[in-house]
Order: structure tokens, then sequence, then C-alpha cells
């Protein structure tokens, strides 16, 4: 990997591209930690060292590289995007207008990222709306000051007027990234939120009690997970396809063997992301409620890391959620007829559908080992905390997932596009 960076800024073009690249990724980190209007920052400090947060707030926050509980600019950072490519995904599977759009090629595709651009406006200005609204209440909890001493309408409207821009600008610089820089900018700003947030953790760690033993278990299991991680990333199952020779005219065409490569873990980091969501709504809500209640109270009992029925649900969610979304984002069908049109086959398969059934059949078995993957390595980290005796922190299976798979995705583009500019291979 050092090899191909180090080769990467010798070629000049793809030097300024990773210039680029690191250029916008310090706009991003920078304006975290610019806070919106009328944002009283000492009141906040004094918020961030009282209060705690629920599970959800602490992945939002995450994803945010920290700007959503310093009450940035940047609050949301690129989550609404995220959430709106999902729920654009989602839609080819309920609207045909959507799945229509998808098959057109680049025409379609270029409607699906207008669609999903206002949709995450229109994000924003709900997640803006929610997080200005209970900044002084709910979002930092036993904080005694209000990180907004000024609570009027035309405050919070200001406010989040500024948050929704400052997501519209975090899109931006996501797609700029893409299109001019190196690697996907949504992964790449996400993998700079996480990574910005790990030397944080491990001072916390270190300041704590047993600070040196707790730290270097902390690390070797971050070490440990990072290797699962590559290895299980790495890993596909590959399907052969043999295509058939036509001739056309006086040329042959096909008589080529070649491959499907489906991943081990073909849903990546979402099934995580939306068992954890699920299982952070009933922690909210009992923020709001009556803390004599009896469902307040249960809550407070059952739903924590330390219970070992909450990570029983959080590995039966994600399970659940890894085949869900599996299903909706690989079609057999589609991907067997694809195969039948230019005249593939899988050896000893017919073409159609039995082509289909059988994808079907490989794709579930390997779900199995995907999913179970996914909840052992994000159990990992909340076993380990609560065995040390330390409060669980926002950084954990999930964000090494995050960092490993988008690591590994951008070292394949710099390799890439360094094979693109090096002939030597072609001339000897």
């Amino acid at each position: 990997m050092l090899k191909a960076l180090a080769s990467a800024f010798r070629t000049p073009d793809l030097r300024r591209k990773l210039l680029f690249t690191m250029f916008v990724m310090a706009i991003y980190r920078l304006g975290t930690y610019v806070p919106a209007p009328y944002v009283s920052y000492t009141n906040l400090r004094q918020c961030l060292a009282e209060s705690g947060t629920a599970d959800l707030l602490s992945m939002m926050n995450m994803f945010s590289g920290g700007g959503m509980l310093q009450l940035s600019i940047f609050a949301l950072g690129i989550m609404p995007y995220i959430t709106a490519s999902i729920i654009v995904q989602l839609m080819r599977v309920v609207i045909p207008r959507f799945e229509e759009l998808h098959k057109e090629g680049q025409s379609g595709t270029a409607k699906l990222t207008e669609y999903t651009r206002y949709l995450t406006i229109f994000l924003a200005v709900l997640q803006s709306s929610v997080i200005v609204s209970v900044a002084n209440s709910a979002l930092f909890v036993g904080c005694t000051v209000k990180p907004i001493p000024d609570d009027t309408i035309g405050v919070k409207l200001l406010c989040i007027l500024t948050m929704t821009a400052g997501t519209g600008l975090v899109m931006w610089l996501a797609e700029l990234i893409t299109e001019r820089g190196v690697g996907n900018g949504m992964s790449l700003l996400i993998f700079t939120g996480i990574a910005a947030n790990f030397p944080m953790l491990l001072a916390t760690v270190f300041e704590g009690a047993n600070g040196i033993r707790n730290t270097l278990i902390v690390i070797a299991m971050f070490l440990v997970i990072t290797v699962v991680v590559v290895f299980v990333e790495q890993s596909q199952r590959r399907i052969p396809v043999q295509y058939a020779k036509r001739v056309v005219g006086r040329r042959t065409y096909g008589g080529t063997s070649t491959y499907i490569p489906l991943k081990v873990n073909m849903a990546n980091v979402i099934p995580v992301i939306f068992a954890s969501s699920i299982l952070a709504i009933p922690q909210m809500l009992s923020q709001f409620g009556d803390q004599t209640k009896p469902w307040v109270q249960w809550v407070a009992t059952y739903f924590t890391y330390s219970s070992p029925w909450y990570l029983l649900a959080y590995a039966l969610l994600i399970i659940f959620f890894a085949f869900f979304y599996t299903s909706i984002t690989f079609n057999p069908e589609e991907v067997a007829d694809n195969m039948k049109r230019y005249g593939g086959f899988i050896p000893g398969i017919r073409a159609g559908q039995p082509t289909a059934d059988y994808l079907r059949y490989v794709v579930t078995r390997i779900n199995w080992v995907g999913a179970l993957y996914l909840a052992i390595v994000a159990l990992i980290p909340y076993i380990v905390f609560n065995a040390l005796g330390l409060q669980m922190m926002s950084i954990g299976g999930t964000s090494i997932i995050i960092l490993v798979g988008v690591g590994l995705q951008t070292v394949k583009d710099i390799d890439a596009q360094l094979q693109q500019r090096h002939y030597e291979g072609f001339l000897r």
C-alpha cells in the first residue's frame, strides 16, 4: 500500500487528485468545528463534559465526524446523503419508475442522483429541526446550561437554515471528490469523520482506571478485528460463467470463460446501521418520558449495552437486515436474464430460471457467513468494553468495517489508476 501511495505521488495527474482529495477532507474537518449561529461554545463544552447520549445519537455523531454534538455548520455531516441514497435504492423495489430509471443506464442514474439530492435536503431540514429543537433539552442529557441561550423562533430557523446549507455543501464536497479526486467521496468523508475520533477514544481509555492495560487490550482488539475484516471483505465466491461462440459475418464472438464475483459480505455495513438505529429508538423515547413510568424503567434495564437481551436482539436484527438488504440489492433473475441474453451460462446449470435458482441458493449460503460475521464483529467491542468496565464508545466494529472497507477500496482505485498510467508491461 505504501509503495502504491509513493508511486501515486510521483505521477503528476494522480498527485493532483490526491492533493485535491486531502484538501476537501481538510475543509470537511474544519467545518465540524465551526459552530452554528448563536451557539454558545462555552456552554456547549460544559454540556459535552456533563452529558451522555443515546446509541443512535452517538452513531450519528460518528458519521458527522463529531460535528453534531458540536452543533456545527456540518452538524449533520454526510448522514442525510447516506440515508437518501439508501432510501432511493430501496424504492426501486416499491416504485417501478425507479427500477426503470436504474435500467436506463447513465441517463437514468443521473435522474436518480437528482432525486437523491432533493431527498437529502428534505431530510437535512427534518434532522436539523429535530437537533435544534432538542439541543437545550434532550440532546445533552443532564446538562445544566443551554447550548443555544437565545432559543427564539428566529434563532432556531437560522440554525436550521445553516445546518441544512452545511449538509448541501458536504454533499457537494463528496461529489467533487468522486468526480475530481480519488475514490468515492461519500465513503471518504465518513472515513475522515471516524478516523478523527480514534485518538480521542484511546485518550479516554488511557485516562481511566487501569489505563495502560485497558488501552493495550483495546488496541489489540481493534487489530484483531481489522485482520478479520480485511480477510472477509476480500473474500469472494466466484461462480464460473462460460460464453458460447457466436459467428457474426466473418467474425467469431464469445467462447471465453469468466466468473461472477459474489462478496461474502454483500450487505456491507448497512445491517449494523439499521439494527443500531432501531434499538436506539426506545432509548431516545425514554429520555422524553417520565422516569418513574414502568416502560421507562424497563428500557433502562434491558436496552443497555451490558444486557444480554440487548446483545441478542442486536445480533438477530443484524442477521435479518443482512438477508433483507441483500435480497433487495441482488436480483438473481436479472443476472440470469443478462447472462442468457449474451449467451452465457454456468457449466452444468441450464440457462434461465435454473440459473436464477442456483444463484439464489449460493447467495443464501454466502449470506449466512456474511451475516454471522457482521454480528460477531459488531458484538465483540460491546463484550470487551463490558468486561473491562468501560463505557461503550461510538467507535466499534461498525467503524472498523467502514475504515478498512473504504481504505481497501481507495487503495484499489489508486492502484487501478496507476496501472492506466504505466505501460511498461505492454512494451516489454
